[in-house]
């Protein structure tokens, strides 16, 4: 299968999420990077292309340079990967959009709501696809728990219980020049959410994805604890979901002792589920008065919906990078076969677009609103 052509505005050769992306597209030897503008200034741009190895003349000074050369290439990119901070999501990809070039981006949407709507518009008025890295809803673990829920097979749901813990920012690291800290504690970079932007909509992604259900209202209390902190490092929501089942939903970045301990539990009628982002390759199933059972990647008991999503044995972990690869092959195969004139796979359905986006900007503006009238109940 002949690899496809990916350029990425953004993730700097010194820049964390921009790695994690450039790994995941080579997992399944899908996709090439060829083409950067891969910072904020033209020298640090051109020197990270250098650093990864792409040719002088496809290190673009800014994306709109990027754009406006890759489109008029006979042996132009076929995706732009875009990993900059929240409030540089919207204007490249629109760029790319309009030129017909297929854009994977990473979550949250955008930084405000304006420019989350004008995404929308561009993505509808493009023939380009679009995808966001919600990743976990890449692992095979994920997947099994939602192939689970989907045939009933713990009856009708009640009670989603979400969380998303971690504590690199249980002091003010923004004030000690970490890029990472920096950007994403300002308002005006990060967008108006802070740990509920930054984590919170991966929990609230992940509920919402393997359920199958939709929240209809929520109440949040949001705090930084920080002082000075300009944006929340702690959440506690409480969610109400389409068809009467009833959520909650931690996020913080605040809680010693916890690394990235994104958790989700769902009870139904007949049985519950719980699955741990920190121990992938497990999950739980309890038939309500039978002993729990743990099911297993590639193990006995799992199904085609988690096998799909693995590349090796049961009892080899996978997690982090193949939950990402996973976004990138699917965009790969609904790209390719755009471009060969066949039907989008079935997989396609169940990668995060534009509609995962706009729900997560709706939960971010929801959570501000309801923990400004203190933790009011606000309609999504």
């Amino acid at each position: 299968m002949a690899q496809l052509k990916l350029g990425m505005v953004g993730g700097g050769n010194d820049a964390f999420i921009g790695g994690v992306h450039r790994i995941a597209s080579r997992i399944d030897d899908r996709w090439r990077l060829v083409a950067g503008a891969l910072s904020s200034t033209p020298e640090k741009s051109k020197a990270s292309g250098a650093a990864l190895g792409l040719d002088a003349d496809r290190c673009y000074a800014d994306f709109a340079e990027m754009a406006a050369a890759e489109a008029a290439r006979p042996d132009g990119i076929d995706a732009v990967a875009i990993v900059t901070p929240n409030h540089m999501h919207f204007p490249p990809a629109k760029a790319f959009l309009d030129r017909g070039i297929h854009v994977i981006c990473d979550k949250p949407l955008t930084a405000t709501m304006e420019d989350a709507q004008a995404m929308a518009a561009a993505v509808e008025a493009s023939e380009a696809l679009f995808f966001l890295t919600h990743n976990y809803t890449g692992y095979p673990m994920v997947r099994q728990a939602q192939a689970m829920i989907a045939a009933g097979e713990i009856g009708k749901l009640r009670v989603v219980q979400v969380e998303y813990p971690q504590d690199w920012l249980t002091i003010a690291q923004e004030d000690t020049g970490l890029k990472q800290a920096e950007w994403r504690t300002d308002p005006a970079r990060s967008g108006a959410g802070g740990s509920i932007g930054d984590i919170g909509t991966h929990a609230y992604n992940l509920a919402c994805f393997v359920t199958g259900l939709q929240a209809t209202e929520l109440a949040a209390d949001l705090h930084s604890f920080v002082p000075g902190r300009l944006l929340d490092d702690n959440a506690h929501i409480m969610l109400r979901f389409d068809g009467g089942a009833r959520g909650m939903l931690w996020s913080s970045q605040v809680a010693p002792g916890h690394e990235n301990g994104l958790k989700l539990r769902v009870f139904g009628e007949t049985g519950g589920l719980e699955w741990c982002q920190e121990d992938p390759n497990y999950l739980w199933h309890t038939p309500f008065g039978e002993p729990k059972r743990l099911l297993t990647r590639n193990g006995a008991g799992s199904g085609p919906q988690a096998a799909a999503m693995s590349r090796i044995p049961g009892g080899h972990p996978e997690g982090y990078l193949e939950g990402f690869a996973n976004i990138y092959s699917g965009a790969a195969d609904a790209i390719a076969a755009l471009r060969d004139g066949k039907p989008l796979p079935e997989e396609t359905a169940l990668l995060p677009g534009i509609q995962a986006g706009l729900d997560g900007m709706a939960f971010i503006a929801a959570c501000v609103q309801s923990s400004a009238e203190n933790a009011g109940w606000e309609r999504l």
